[in-house]
């Protein structure tokens, strides 16, 4: 098995990688459980208005993301798999950001607790891909 200075081998990494992705996907499921139960949420509407069949297909689209995010952890070869890591992640801190603060404070912790994965998730695979420069 292939060694990567400071991070353990190829297959520790990849799996790290992946592991990140799946605690950002329960983090967001958490906060939209805690929504449903806060009460914070009217069925078929966002932001007061009724929501499209395309507005629930976006919304899929951007909660597939993470998702993606563990097959490809997996799955992508290397070095490819540390840089579409370190983009994603970087993209999905800058979308949340967009949306700050939320209604909830529950909802601006997970979300912090959501930029310390994908911290975690950049560090880990800059240090993986720059391992091998």
């Amino acid at each position: 098995m292939k060694r990567n200075e400071g991070t353990g081998t190829m297959a520790e990494t990849r799996v790290i990688l992946a592991g990140l992705w799946v605690a950002v996907m329960l983090t967001y499921l958490l906060g939209d459980v805690l929504r449903v139960f806060a009460g914070d949420i009217v069925p078929g509407e966002i932001g007061g208005h009724k929501a499209s069949q395309g507005m629930w297909l976006g919304i899929a689209v951007i909660m597939l993301v993470p998702i993606v995010m563990v097959v490809l952890s997996l799955t992508l070869p290397y070095p490819a798999i540390g840089w579409v890591s370190i983009g994603v992640a970087v993209l999905v801190v800058v979308f949340n950001l967009a949306g700050l603060p939320y209604a909830g404070m529950y909802d601006n912790f997970l979300i912090l607790v959501s930029f310390v994965f994908n911290a975690l998730t950049v560090w880990y695979a800059w240090t993986w891909v720059s391992a091998a420069a």
